[in-house]
């Protein structure tokens, strides 16, 4: 049975991140093959993969459409803003009982990630975030990958996968399994909560990966360190945004 990882990148800015992720990738996991989805399969730099694709109709969700075409018997898929931190261990093996896995998103507290299309969802099942992803190919899990597009581009105002995501397993009977946080680590300020045995953080995934393509005057970022570091910052800001400081909490 063949396990790897994809990546789907359109655009050289994309694609530049998704060979920095490939080569964290390389370094903590060598011998995974990864393969990647593009629109540019012929750009310099790709050595890092064991197979590229080519994308001939990119758009902003192309990852939807190359999701199904996998060559691994399981898969892990994994945004371009993402840096593998350590061995991926038994992770693989989750897909023994469940057919897909994904991590919930955070900011679960707003409209913008409770958000679903044709189904209100209870509190406690927020969208799951999609740019983490592991799945084995099946014949369930690729019909329900190939309705997640097709539903997708028959909703035109609708720009975030994830809201679609929500309802089909909102409405379906796929097995799946929630990982927990440290596989798709959004919120790294965690880290200065948690304790030496209460996890191993493995996946960091993060838009200050991505900010220098969207923040005019902001620096590339590349390492977990960088990214702890704004996010401290980032989190003083919000709270004082809102009042100055955590709330007691009742304690």
């Amino acid at each position: 049975m063949q396990t790897g990882v994809i990546y789907v990148a359109t655009g050289e800015d994309y694609l530049d991140l998704a060979r920095a992720s490939a080569e964290s990738l390389r370094q903590t996991n060598p011998g995974l093959p990864a393969d990647l989805f593009t629109d540019l399969p012929d750009a310099a730099g790709l050595e890092m993969f064991d197979r590229v694709h080519r994308i001939t109709q990119p758009h902003d969700r192309s990852k939807l459409d190359c999701l199904p075409l996998t060559r691994f018997d399981r898969t892990l898929f994994l945004d371009a803003d993402t840096l593998v931190l350590r061995p991926l261990g038994d992770l693989f093996d989750v897909l023994d009982r469940f057919e897909m896995a994904m991590a919930h998103d955070v900011r679960r507290a707003s409209a913008l990630v409770q958000e679903g299309l044709r189904h209100k969802t209870p509190y406690a099942v927020p969208q799951l975030n999609s740019g983490v992803l592991l799945y084995r190919r099946s014949d369930a899990m690729l019909a329900f990958l190939r309705e997640w597009a097709a539903r997708f581009h028959a909703e035109p105002q609708v720009d975030r996968d994830q809201v679609i995501l929500k309802d089909l397993l909102w409405e379906s009977d796929l097995r799946f399994w929630v990982l927990p946080p440290e596989f798709n680590l959004r919120r790294v300020t965690k880290l200065d909560a948690w304790e030496p045995l209460d996890v191993m953080p493995t996946i960091l995934h993060s838009h200050r990966l991505l900010d220098h393509l969207r923040v005019p005057g902001a620096d590339r970022v590349r390492t977990l360190a960088q990214v702890v570091r704004l996010e401290r910052l980032a989190l003083e800001q919000e709270w004082a945004a809102v009042g100055g400081r955590p709330p007691d909490w009742g304690v």
